[in-house]
Protein backbone atom coordinates (compact mmCIF):
# COMPACT_ATOMS: atom_id res chain seq x y z
CA UNK A 1 0.00 0.00 0.00
CA UNK A 2 2.91 2.11 0.38
CA UNK A 3 2.43 3.85 -3.26
CA UNK A 4 -0.62 2.79 -4.39
CA UNK A 5 -2.37 5.79 -3.33
CA UNK A 6 -1.20 9.47 -2.99
CA UNK A 7 -2.80 11.65 -0.07
CA UNK A 8 -5.34 12.94 -1.49
CA UNK A 9 -6.63 9.65 -3.18
CA UNK A 10 -6.96 8.30 0.04
CA UNK A 11 -9.25 11.40 1.14
CA UNK A 12 -11.53 10.97 -1.78
CA UNK A 13 -11.46 7.59 -3.63
CA UNK A 14 -9.23 4.98 -2.23
CA UNK A 15 -11.44 2.22 -0.74
CA UNK A 16 -12.57 3.19 2.73
CA UNK A 17 -11.07 0.27 4.46
CA UNK A 18 -7.52 0.85 3.33
CA UNK A 19 -8.07 4.57 3.59
CA UNK A 20 -8.93 4.00 7.30
CA UNK A 21 -6.03 1.40 7.46
CA UNK A 22 -3.19 3.73 5.42
CA UNK A 23 -4.37 6.85 8.00
CA UNK A 24 -5.13 5.42 10.68
CA UNK A 25 -2.91 2.27 11.71
CA UNK A 26 0.43 4.59 11.64
CA UNK A 27 -0.47 7.30 14.07
CA UNK A 28 -2.38 4.54 16.18
CA UNK A 29 1.09 2.65 16.44
CA UNK A 30 2.72 6.07 16.78
CA UNK A 31 0.86 6.85 19.48
CA UNK A 32 1.28 3.42 20.92
CA UNK A 33 4.95 3.96 21.35
CA UNK A 34 4.63 7.84 22.90
CA UNK A 35 2.54 6.23 25.18
CA UNK A 36 4.68 3.91 26.18
CA UNK A 37 6.96 6.39 27.05
CA UNK A 38 4.32 7.95 29.30
CA UNK A 39 4.19 4.97 30.90
CA UNK A 40 8.28 4.52 31.26
CA UNK A 41 8.33 7.35 33.34
CA UNK A 42 5.63 5.90 35.83
CA UNK A 43 8.16 2.66 35.63
CA UNK A 44 11.28 4.21 36.03
CA UNK A 45 9.98 6.71 38.96
CA UNK A 46 8.40 4.50 40.86
CA UNK A 47 11.84 2.56 41.90
CA UNK A 48 12.53 6.12 43.65
CA UNK A 49 9.76 5.99 45.85
CA UNK A 50 5.54 6.45 46.28
CA UNK A 51 6.11 10.09 46.51
CA UNK A 52 8.07 10.37 43.70
CA UNK A 53 5.67 8.48 41.28
CA UNK A 54 3.00 10.72 42.94
CA UNK A 55 4.74 13.77 42.07
CA UNK A 56 4.57 12.45 38.23
CA UNK A 57 0.58 11.75 38.77
CA UNK A 58 0.76 15.21 40.09
CA UNK A 59 2.17 17.02 37.53
CA UNK A 60 0.51 14.86 34.61
CA UNK A 61 -3.07 17.27 34.12
CA UNK A 62 -0.67 20.21 34.18
CA UNK A 63 1.45 18.64 31.21
CA UNK A 64 -2.29 17.82 29.40
CA UNK A 65 -3.55 21.96 29.97
CA UNK A 66 -0.08 22.96 27.99
CA UNK A 67 -0.36 20.42 25.21
CA UNK A 68 -4.33 21.36 25.05
CA UNK A 69 -3.00 24.35 23.43
CA UNK A 70 -1.65 22.45 20.60
CA UNK A 71 -4.23 20.77 19.98
CA UNK A 72 -6.91 23.52 19.92
CA UNK A 73 -4.67 25.00 17.13
CA UNK A 74 -4.14 21.48 15.71
CA UNK A 75 -7.03 19.62 15.39
CA UNK A 76 -9.01 22.75 14.98
CA UNK A 77 -6.95 23.39 11.69
CA UNK A 78 -7.03 19.34 11.18
CA UNK A 79 -10.88 20.36 10.92
CA UNK A 80 -11.17 22.59 8.51
CA UNK A 81 -8.10 21.51 5.98
CA UNK A 82 -9.23 17.96 4.54
CA UNK A 83 -12.54 20.09 3.85
CA UNK A 84 -10.88 22.97 2.36
CA UNK A 85 -8.94 20.51 0.23
CA UNK A 86 -11.97 18.60 -0.96
CA UNK A 87 -13.28 22.33 -2.11
CA UNK A 88 -9.85 22.61 -3.99
CA UNK A 89 -9.36 25.73 -1.81
CA UNK A 90 -5.57 25.40 -1.22
CA UNK A 91 -4.39 28.81 -0.82
CA UNK A 92 -7.12 29.35 2.26
CA UNK A 93 -5.92 26.31 3.48
CA UNK A 94 -2.44 27.36 3.69
CA UNK A 95 -3.91 30.30 5.68
CA UNK A 96 -5.37 28.31 7.80
CA UNK A 97 -2.20 25.98 9.06
CA UNK A 98 0.20 28.58 9.09
CA UNK A 99 -1.97 30.33 11.49
CA UNK A 100 -2.55 27.27 13.54
CA UNK A 101 1.12 26.45 13.23
CA UNK A 102 2.17 29.87 14.80
CA UNK A 103 -0.10 30.62 16.77
CA UNK A 104 -0.35 28.01 18.62
CA UNK A 105 3.64 28.74 19.44
CA UNK A 106 2.55 31.94 20.74
CA UNK A 107 -0.17 31.46 23.12
CA UNK A 108 1.57 28.35 24.56
CA UNK A 109 4.89 30.74 25.68
CA UNK A 110 2.34 32.41 27.31
CA UNK A 111 0.85 29.81 29.45
CA UNK A 112 3.90 28.21 29.66
CA UNK A 113 5.50 31.61 31.37
CA UNK A 114 2.75 32.24 33.52
CA UNK A 115 2.65 28.49 35.14
CA UNK A 116 6.27 28.71 35.81
CA UNK A 117 5.81 31.82 37.51
CA UNK A 118 2.82 29.94 40.15
CA UNK A 119 3.87 26.68 39.95
CA UNK A 120 4.07 26.33 43.95
CA UNK A 121 0.31 27.23 44.36
CA UNK A 122 -0.75 25.59 41.33
CA UNK A 123 0.94 22.01 42.01
CA UNK A 124 -0.66 21.95 45.15
CA UNK A 125 -4.00 22.52 44.07
CA UNK A 126 -3.36 19.57 41.65
CA UNK A 127 -3.05 17.72 44.38
CA UNK A 128 0.53 17.47 45.45
CA UNK A 129 0.47 16.50 49.41
CA UNK A 130 3.56 17.99 51.50
CA UNK A 131 5.77 15.03 50.88
CA UNK A 132 5.47 15.17 47.18
CA UNK A 133 5.93 18.61 46.54
CA UNK A 134 9.69 18.41 47.07
CA UNK A 135 10.10 16.09 43.78
CA UNK A 136 6.72 17.57 41.58
CA UNK A 137 8.50 20.99 41.59
CA UNK A 138 11.92 19.97 40.16
CA UNK A 139 10.25 17.56 37.95
CA UNK A 140 7.32 20.09 36.51
CA UNK A 141 10.13 22.96 36.25
CA UNK A 142 12.07 21.24 33.40
CA UNK A 143 9.20 19.49 32.08
CA UNK A 144 6.93 22.88 31.93
CA UNK A 145 9.79 24.59 29.81
CA UNK A 146 10.43 22.24 27.23
CA UNK A 147 6.74 21.77 26.60
CA UNK A 148 7.13 24.44 23.93
CA UNK A 149 8.25 21.55 21.66
CA UNK A 150 5.52 19.68 22.46
CA UNK A 151 2.71 22.23 21.49
CA UNK A 152 4.81 22.66 18.34
CA UNK A 153 4.64 18.64 17.59
CA UNK A 154 0.65 18.29 18.66
CA UNK A 155 -0.25 20.87 16.62
CA UNK A 156 2.20 19.59 13.81
CA UNK A 157 0.67 15.93 14.28
CA UNK A 158 -2.74 17.48 13.27
CA UNK A 159 -1.88 19.18 10.43
CA UNK A 160 0.02 16.38 8.93
CA UNK A 161 -2.49 13.91 9.95
CA UNK A 162 -5.31 15.96 8.17
CA UNK A 163 -3.39 15.73 4.73
CA UNK A 164 -2.84 12.01 5.33
CA UNK A 165 0.87 12.11 6.07
CA UNK A 166 0.32 9.27 9.34
CA UNK A 167 3.53 8.04 8.60
CA UNK A 168 5.04 11.47 9.04
CA UNK A 169 3.25 11.35 12.44
CA UNK A 170 4.09 7.85 13.56
CA UNK A 171 7.81 8.58 12.84
CA UNK A 172 8.13 11.64 14.96
CA UNK A 173 6.36 9.96 18.04
CA UNK A 174 8.11 6.65 17.59
CA UNK A 175 11.27 8.78 17.80
CA UNK A 176 10.52 10.69 20.69
CA UNK A 177 9.36 7.53 22.24
CA UNK A 178 12.23 5.65 21.64
CA UNK A 179 14.45 7.99 22.76
CA UNK A 180 12.79 8.89 26.10
CA UNK A 181 12.48 4.70 27.14
CA UNK A 182 16.55 4.91 26.30
CA UNK A 183 17.29 8.15 28.53
CA UNK A 184 14.93 7.45 31.63
CA UNK A 185 17.37 5.20 33.06
CA UNK A 186 20.68 7.14 32.35
CA UNK A 187 19.29 10.34 33.19
CA UNK A 188 17.76 9.30 36.21
CA UNK A 189 19.86 6.06 37.65
CA UNK A 190 23.46 6.81 35.62
CA UNK A 191 23.31 10.14 36.64
CA UNK A 192 22.42 10.21 39.34
CA UNK A 193 19.56 12.84 38.91
CA UNK A 194 16.47 11.42 40.27
CA UNK A 195 13.08 12.35 39.38
CA UNK A 196 14.51 15.63 37.45
CA UNK A 197 16.28 12.90 34.85
CA UNK A 198 12.99 11.59 33.63
CA UNK A 199 11.96 15.35 32.72
CA UNK A 200 15.37 15.97 30.75
CA UNK A 201 14.85 12.76 29.28
CA UNK A 202 11.34 13.88 28.20
CA UNK A 203 12.58 17.31 27.23
CA UNK A 204 15.49 16.16 24.75
CA UNK A 205 13.14 13.40 23.73
CA UNK A 206 10.74 16.39 22.18
CA UNK A 207 13.08 18.18 20.93
CA UNK A 208 13.84 15.14 18.72
CA UNK A 209 10.32 14.71 17.91
CA UNK A 210 10.61 18.34 16.62
CA UNK A 211 13.14 18.14 14.05
CA UNK A 212 11.21 15.48 12.54
CA UNK A 213 8.78 18.22 11.54
CA UNK A 214 10.85 20.63 11.05
CA UNK A 215 12.30 19.07 8.46
CA UNK A 216 9.06 17.87 7.33
CA UNK A 217 8.24 22.26 6.54
CA UNK A 218 11.92 23.09 5.02
CA UNK A 219 11.51 19.60 3.08
CA UNK A 220 8.64 20.73 0.88
CA UNK A 221 6.87 17.59 1.59
CA UNK A 222 3.40 18.99 3.18
CA UNK A 223 0.60 19.63 1.07
CA UNK A 224 0.22 22.95 2.98
CA UNK A 225 3.43 25.55 2.84
CA UNK A 226 3.99 27.28 6.29
CA UNK A 227 4.90 30.89 5.53
CA UNK A 228 5.03 33.49 8.37
CA UNK A 229 3.47 35.89 5.26
CA UNK A 230 0.16 33.12 5.57
CA UNK A 231 -0.37 33.85 9.86
CA UNK A 232 -3.43 35.90 9.66
CA UNK A 233 -5.74 37.15 12.47
CA UNK A 234 -8.48 37.03 9.95
CA UNK A 235 -11.97 36.57 11.62
CA UNK A 236 -12.85 33.58 9.70
CA UNK A 237 -10.21 31.72 9.45
CA UNK A 238 -10.07 32.27 13.25
CA UNK A 239 -13.37 31.62 13.85
CA UNK A 240 -12.83 27.88 11.67
CA UNK A 241 -9.81 26.65 13.46
CA UNK A 242 -11.71 27.87 17.10
CA UNK A 243 -15.22 26.89 16.30
CA UNK A 244 -13.44 23.14 16.39
CA UNK A 245 -10.31 23.47 18.27
CA UNK A 246 -11.83 25.27 21.45
CA UNK A 247 -14.20 22.60 22.18
CA UNK A 248 -11.17 20.01 21.60
CA UNK A 249 -8.56 21.75 23.97
CA UNK A 250 -12.50 22.05 26.76
CA UNK A 251 -12.52 17.93 26.43
CA UNK A 252 -8.85 18.08 27.03
CA UNK A 253 -9.08 20.79 30.15
CA UNK A 254 -11.39 18.24 31.40
CA UNK A 255 -9.15 15.33 31.00
CA UNK A 256 -6.57 17.58 33.34
CA UNK A 257 -9.51 18.82 35.64
CA UNK A 258 -10.86 14.56 36.17
CA UNK A 259 -7.14 13.73 36.78
CA UNK A 260 -6.76 16.91 39.10
CA UNK A 261 -9.98 16.02 40.70
CA UNK A 262 -8.85 12.47 41.32
CA UNK A 263 -5.90 13.43 43.15
CA UNK A 264 -7.78 15.78 45.50
CA UNK A 265 -10.09 12.87 46.19
CA UNK A 266 -7.26 10.34 46.54
CA UNK A 267 -5.10 12.88 49.47
CA UNK A 268 -7.11 11.65 52.28
CA UNK A 269 -6.01 8.14 51.60
CA UNK A 270 -1.93 8.59 50.98
CA UNK A 271 0.68 8.94 48.42
CA UNK A 272 0.15 4.83 47.64
CA UNK A 273 -3.52 5.96 46.52
CA UNK A 274 -2.51 9.21 44.25
CA UNK A 275 0.61 6.66 43.07
CA UNK A 276 -1.74 3.83 41.94
CA UNK A 277 -4.10 5.90 40.36
CA UNK A 278 -1.41 7.91 38.91
CA UNK A 279 -0.40 4.54 37.34
CA UNK A 280 -4.19 3.55 36.44
CA UNK A 281 -4.58 6.76 34.48
CA UNK A 282 -1.09 6.30 32.45
CA UNK A 283 -2.10 2.73 31.44
CA UNK A 284 -5.72 3.51 30.69
CA UNK A 285 -4.18 7.04 28.56
CA UNK A 286 -2.49 4.40 26.46
CA UNK A 287 -5.58 2.50 25.75
CA UNK A 288 -7.77 5.82 24.68
CA UNK A 289 -4.40 7.19 22.79
CA UNK A 290 -4.93 4.15 20.50
CA UNK A 291 -8.93 4.66 19.73
CA UNK A 292 -7.93 8.36 19.28
CA UNK A 293 -5.06 7.50 16.96
CA UNK A 294 -7.24 5.56 14.60
CA UNK A 295 -9.99 8.50 15.03
CA UNK A 296 -6.98 10.77 13.85
CA UNK A 297 -7.32 8.97 10.43
CA UNK A 298 -11.05 8.52 10.85
CA UNK A 299 -11.72 12.55 11.14
CA UNK A 300 -9.87 13.64 7.54
CA UNK A 301 -11.42 11.11 5.79
CA UNK A 302 -15.14 11.75 7.24
CA UNK A 303 -14.42 15.47 6.89
CA UNK A 304 -13.51 15.62 3.25
CA UNK A 305 -16.12 13.05 2.45
CA UNK A 306 -18.65 15.98 3.90
CA UNK A 307 -16.75 18.53 2.59
CA UNK A 308 -17.35 17.31 -1.07
CA UNK A 309 -20.57 15.88 -0.46
CA UNK A 310 -19.84 12.20 -1.04
CA UNK A 311 -22.24 10.82 1.36
CA UNK A 312 -22.24 7.38 0.67
CA UNK A 313 -18.56 7.36 1.22
CA UNK A 314 -18.92 8.93 4.73
CA UNK A 315 -21.60 6.93 5.54
CA UNK A 316 -19.23 3.33 4.81
CA UNK A 317 -16.57 5.07 6.65
CA UNK A 318 -18.43 5.62 9.75
CA UNK A 319 -20.00 2.09 9.83
CA UNK A 320 -16.31 0.70 9.38
CA UNK A 321 -14.85 2.66 12.06
CA UNK A 322 -17.59 2.30 14.19
CA UNK A 323 -17.09 -2.00 13.78
CA UNK A 324 -13.62 -1.52 14.37
CA UNK A 325 -13.21 0.99 17.06
CA UNK A 326 -16.08 -1.45 19.71
CA UNK A 327 -13.98 -4.74 18.43
CA UNK A 328 -10.85 -3.11 19.78
CA UNK A 329 -12.39 -2.06 22.64
CA UNK A 330 -14.17 -4.99 23.78
CA UNK A 331 -11.19 -7.09 23.28
CA UNK A 332 -8.76 -4.13 25.38
CA UNK A 333 -11.07 -3.84 27.72
CA UNK A 334 -11.57 -7.70 28.83
CA UNK A 335 -7.85 -7.99 28.55
CA UNK A 336 -7.20 -5.27 30.82
CA UNK A 337 -9.83 -7.03 33.71
CA UNK A 338 -7.89 -10.25 33.41
CA UNK A 339 -4.53 -8.95 33.35
CA UNK A 340 -4.91 -5.65 35.61
CA UNK A 341 -3.23 -7.15 38.61
CA UNK A 342 0.24 -8.25 37.48
CA UNK A 343 0.20 -4.67 34.99
CA UNK A 344 -0.11 -2.72 38.15
CA UNK A 345 2.57 -4.96 39.54
CA UNK A 346 5.08 -3.75 37.25
CA UNK A 347 4.82 0.07 38.95
CA UNK A 348 4.64 -1.00 42.81
CA UNK A 349 7.27 -3.77 42.91
CA UNK A 350 10.05 -1.52 43.11
CA UNK A 351 8.44 1.11 45.52
CA UNK A 352 7.78 1.47 49.01
CA UNK A 353 4.17 1.00 49.80
CA UNK A 354 3.93 -1.61 46.81
CA UNK A 355 0.90 -3.90 48.62
CA UNK A 356 -1.15 -1.24 48.56
CA UNK A 357 -0.20 0.39 45.50
CA UNK A 358 -1.06 -3.16 43.74
CA UNK A 359 -4.39 -3.35 45.56
CA UNK A 360 -5.63 -0.18 44.94
CA UNK A 361 -4.64 -0.15 41.40
CA UNK A 362 -5.83 -3.66 40.49
CA UNK A 363 -9.22 -2.70 41.39
CA UNK A 364 -9.53 0.50 39.59
CA UNK A 365 -7.58 -0.59 36.88
CA UNK A 366 -10.13 -3.87 36.57
CA UNK A 367 -13.01 -1.31 36.43
CA UNK A 368 -11.79 1.02 33.98
CA UNK A 369 -11.72 -2.39 31.77
CA UNK A 370 -15.45 -2.83 32.37
CA UNK A 371 -16.06 0.81 31.19
CA UNK A 372 -13.67 0.75 28.19
CA UNK A 373 -15.80 -1.28 26.56
CA UNK A 374 -18.09 1.89 25.60
CA UNK A 375 -15.21 4.17 25.03
CA UNK A 376 -15.09 3.66 20.88
CA UNK A 377 -18.70 3.89 20.58
CA UNK A 378 -19.41 7.33 22.28
CA UNK A 379 -15.65 8.47 21.51
CA UNK A 380 -16.40 7.86 17.67
CA UNK A 381 -19.44 9.88 17.48
CA UNK A 382 -18.02 13.04 19.49
CA UNK A 383 -15.12 13.12 16.92
CA UNK A 384 -17.56 12.58 14.01
CA UNK A 385 -19.50 15.62 15.11
CA UNK A 386 -16.45 17.75 15.25
CA UNK A 387 -14.98 16.33 11.90
CA UNK A 388 -18.39 17.57 10.15
CA UNK A 389 -18.08 20.93 11.40
CA UNK A 390 -20.94 20.28 14.08
CA UNK A 391 -18.51 21.90 17.16
CA UNK A 392 -21.58 22.41 19.86
CA UNK A 393 -23.02 19.12 19.64
CA UNK A 394 -19.75 17.49 19.45
CA UNK A 395 -18.80 19.88 22.79
CA UNK A 396 -21.56 18.68 24.11
CA UNK A 397 -21.18 15.17 23.74
CA UNK A 398 -17.27 15.00 24.25
CA UNK A 399 -18.13 16.65 27.82
CA UNK A 400 -20.23 14.62 28.94
CA UNK A 401 -17.63 11.20 29.82
CA UNK A 402 -15.45 13.76 31.95
CA UNK A 403 -17.13 16.54 32.48
CA UNK A 404 -20.87 17.01 32.99
CA UNK A 405 -21.00 13.26 34.52
CA UNK A 406 -17.79 12.46 35.72
CA UNK A 407 -17.52 15.86 37.76
CA UNK A 408 -20.80 15.68 39.88
CA UNK A 409 -20.05 12.21 40.46
CA UNK A 410 -16.27 12.39 42.07
CA UNK A 411 -17.92 15.10 44.21
CA UNK A 412 -20.29 12.63 45.89
CA UNK A 413 -19.19 9.10 45.36
CA UNK A 414 -15.94 9.25 47.06
CA UNK A 415 -18.01 11.08 50.41
CA UNK A 416 -20.50 7.80 50.55
CA UNK A 417 -17.86 4.90 48.70
CA UNK A 418 -15.26 6.02 50.58
CA UNK A 419 -12.18 4.69 47.89
CA UNK A 420 -14.27 2.58 46.45
CA UNK A 421 -16.45 5.14 45.81
CA UNK A 422 -13.06 7.16 43.83
CA UNK A 423 -12.01 4.13 41.91
CA UNK A 424 -15.14 3.79 40.66
CA UNK A 425 -16.45 7.25 39.75
CA UNK A 426 -14.48 7.63 36.31
CA UNK A 427 -16.21 4.23 35.20
CA UNK A 428 -19.59 4.95 36.22
CA UNK A 429 -19.27 8.86 34.39
CA UNK A 430 -18.01 6.25 30.88
CA UNK A 431 -21.43 4.07 31.57
CA UNK A 432 -23.20 7.34 31.54
CA UNK A 433 -21.57 8.76 28.63
CA UNK A 434 -22.06 5.56 26.26
CA UNK A 435 -25.92 5.87 26.84
CA UNK A 436 -26.06 9.81 26.54
CA UNK A 437 -24.20 8.86 23.22
CA UNK A 438 -27.08 6.83 21.56
CA UNK A 439 -29.99 9.54 21.08
CA UNK A 440 -26.94 11.29 19.62
CA UNK A 441 -25.94 8.75 17.00
CA UNK A 442 -29.33 8.65 15.98
CA UNK A 443 -30.20 12.22 15.57
CA UNK A 444 -26.58 12.24 13.65
CA UNK A 445 -27.73 9.96 10.91
CA UNK A 446 -30.98 10.64 10.40
CA UNK A 447 -29.39 14.31 9.49
CA UNK A 448 -26.86 12.65 6.77
CA UNK A 449 -29.56 11.31 5.41
CA UNK A 450 -31.88 14.02 4.99
CA UNK A 451 -29.26 15.67 3.63
CA UNK A 452 -28.37 12.69 1.08
CA UNK A 453 -32.10 12.13 0.44
CA UNK A 454 -32.46 16.13 -0.71
CA UNK A 455 -29.11 16.13 -2.46
CA UNK A 456 -30.25 13.18 -5.01
CA UNK A 457 -33.97 14.75 -5.21
CA UNK A 458 -32.00 18.09 -6.11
Amino acid sequence: MKNKYTKLQLLSSAPVSQSLLAMGLPICLGMLINAFYNLADAYFVSGLGKSQLGAISVVFPLSQVVVSLGLMFGSGAASCLPRLLGAGNLQEANRTASTALYGSLLAGAAIISLFLLSLRPVLHWLGATPTIMPYALPYAKIYLAASIFNIFNVTMNNIAASEGAAKTTMSALLLSATLNIILDPFFIYQLGFGISGAAIATAISQMFSSLIYFAYIIRGKSVFSFSVQYFSLNKAILTAILGIGLPTMFFQLLTSLSISLINQAAQPFGDAAIAALGAVSRITAMETLLVFGFLKGFQPLAGFSYGAANLPRLKLCIKTALRWSNIFCLAVGLLTVLLAEPIIAQFASNADGNLEITSIGTKALQASGISFIFFGFYTLYSSLLLALGKAKAGMLLGACRQGICFIPIIWLLPKFGQLNGLIYAQPLADIMAAIITLPTATWLHKQINRIEKNSLNN
